[in-house]
């Protein structure tokens, strides 16, 4: 898992990854150059390997976002779907895809 979703999971919300924590990777492991985040002090290694699962399904929740947008279109090829078949038809489909690419459960 990566280091930066680990974080994600520990904070509860996104850094600024160029101000808040600064990560580092000049040996071959990720690592916090420096942690300026006031609202939780900086983690120990251990914890954020306790997080590890959680930071998994964080990934894998935003590949399966990214998989559904790239299967759903533009906004306006969403429209024209919409425009030619109808809004049901567009549900079914756009439920079809999330079905395809499910979220794990957070």
């Amino acid at each position: 898992m990566s280091l930066s979703n680990k974080i994600k999971v520990y904070l509860e919300r996104t850094p600024d990854f160029s101000k808040e924590v600064i990560l580092q990777n000049d040996t071959g492991t990720d690592y916090i150059k420096e942690w300026n985040a006031t609202d939780k002090p900086k983690p120990t290694n251990a914890q954020l390997n306790a997080l590890s699962s959680q930071a998994e399904t964080l990934e894998n929740n935003a590949i399966a976002v990214a998989n559904r947008q790239k299967e759903y279109g533009s906004i306006a090829s969403q429209i024209e779907f919409i425009t030619e078949k109808g809004l049901e038809a567009w549900k079914t489909n756009v439920q079809s895809i999330k079905t395809k690419y499910p979220k794990e459960s957070e």
